[in-house]
């Protein structure tokens, strides 16, 4: 009997076509959406491309996902919620005038993916969305979202330094993280959200692409320094599509602060009231902490002892250009060859069933069929599909750990 890898997706893209949203509408906002639906043009070439579909298809959705060996999968969002000039990952918080408009739009989003996430039973983890202009909105958000089946969470919506509200670290936030940590939703945060307005200049792309990661990367370093996870231990934060190779820096670099903090100065500068933590910060990345590292690279692979094989989920980021679909069963012998099967399928889909909520067991009947061969991984990958355009396909550098 051939043995095969139960491989979960923990960071794909869905959304509705954008006329889909309508009937997930309050009827208020019906009459405003069509005169603004009726204009819109979108910015992004993949959701007018022929295939576009893959973000909604049920039928086109599960046969493709199968055919690249993957049998569920964690859903951020992809295609424009209502009202929004561009997707929810990278929309800056609203003005107050938006605001209104804005969240009737998310939340029809969260009520679209609720219902096609029950299309397909035990595959699907939705994460809905949530804004924070109104924290009391935000809260009833994050019960609606436990409340409706969507289990992959809420995302962290876009807080660059300019949005006008408080900070990510502000306590006005503590009881969105109370709810989340009370209902068991996990808070995720995926690459290209909180950048700045970056202006039209022709630099502006450049300096985001630059920039995106770090900024994305902000939340890990918010949670820990401002005591979040001391005053909600039970609230669990993943990090998405951002590599993973960065963490063990970060962390290093807010150990080697604390101590200094804690004492109540750093060189010249005084702390009047420091934030206190119970432990140190590298700590809390055991305790609180995971990272989607999407098409996890083998060089992280190879280096992942510094942070942890079981904080590890591997994504394809389907239905994306630079995901690893259809090649995600090579992109996955090139990135674990070699490597110990207990920990391969650790990364590929047990943590995630754990992090997530997925029946592992359930899932190991379908994956006992498609999912890619334990040996075939062993052995490694002998050449690169000619038209493979992940980034998990780059070379790898790494010559030890």
């Amino acid at each position: 009997m051939t043995r095969r890898y139960t491989v979960i997706s923990a960071d794909c893209h869905a959304g509705a076509d954008l006329g889909d949203y309508r009937p997930f509408l309050e009827s208020r906002w019906l009459d405003e959406f069509d005169a603004w639906a009726a204009s819109y043009e979108s910015p992004y070439g993949d959701l007018v491309r022929p295939d576009a579909d893959r973000n909604w298809d049920n039928a086109r959705r599960t046969r493709e996902l199968e055919a690249d060996g993957v049998v569920a999968e964690v859903l951020y969002p992809n295609t424009i919620p209502p009202f929004f000039p561009k997707g929810g990952l990278t929309s800056l918080t609203p003005t107050p005038a938006d605001y209104p408009a804005r969240l009737a739009g998310l939340r029809a989003h969260n009520r679209w993916l609720a219902a096609w996430c029950e299309e397909l039973p035990g595959r699907r983890a939705g994460i809905g969305q949530i804004l924070f202009n109104d924290v009391d909105e935000a809260v009833a958000d994050v019960h609606w979202i436990a409340d409706h089946g969507l289990t992959g969470g809420v995302l962290l919506p876009g807080l660059p330094p300019d949005s006008g509200i408080p900070p990510l670290h502000a306590p006005v936030y503590d009881p969105v993280w109370q709810a989340c940590a009370e209902r068991g939703v996990i808070v995720n945060a995926h690459t290209g959200s909180h950048t700045p307005e970056y202006g039209d200049y022709p630099a502006s792309l450049s300096l985001w692409l630059m920039e995106a990661s770090w900024f994305s990367h902000r939340p890990l370093w918010t949670f820990i320094m401002s005591g979040v996870f001391d005053r909600f231990p039970a609230l669990r934060l993943v990090l998405a599509e951002q590599g993973s190779g960065w963490i063990p820096q970060a962390l290093a670099t807010m150990d080697s602060f604390y101590p200094q903090i804690a004492h109540g100065n750093i060189g010249e500068l005084r702390f009047t009231e420091p934030q206190l933590l119970e432990k140190m910060p590298s700590e809390y990345w055991a305790s609180n902490c995971a990272v989607t590292a999407s098409f996890l690279h083998r060089d992280d692979c190879v280096r992942r002892g510094r942070i942890g094989t079981e904080r590890i989920m591997w994504g394809s980021d389907y239905p994306h250009l630079e995901g690893t679909a259809p090649y995600s069963a090579e992109a996955i012998r090139l990135t674990f060859a070699g490597e110990p099967e207990d920990e391969v399928a650790a990364m590929l889909g047990g943590n995630a069933a754990r992090i997530y909520g997925f029946d592992l067991e359930r899932l190991d009947a379908l994956a006992a069929e498609i999912g890619p061969e334990v040996e075939l991984v062993a052995a490694g990958l002998d050449a690169v599909p000619p038209d493979a355009q992940s980034l998990a396909f780059r070379p790898s550098v790494v010559r030890n750990v």
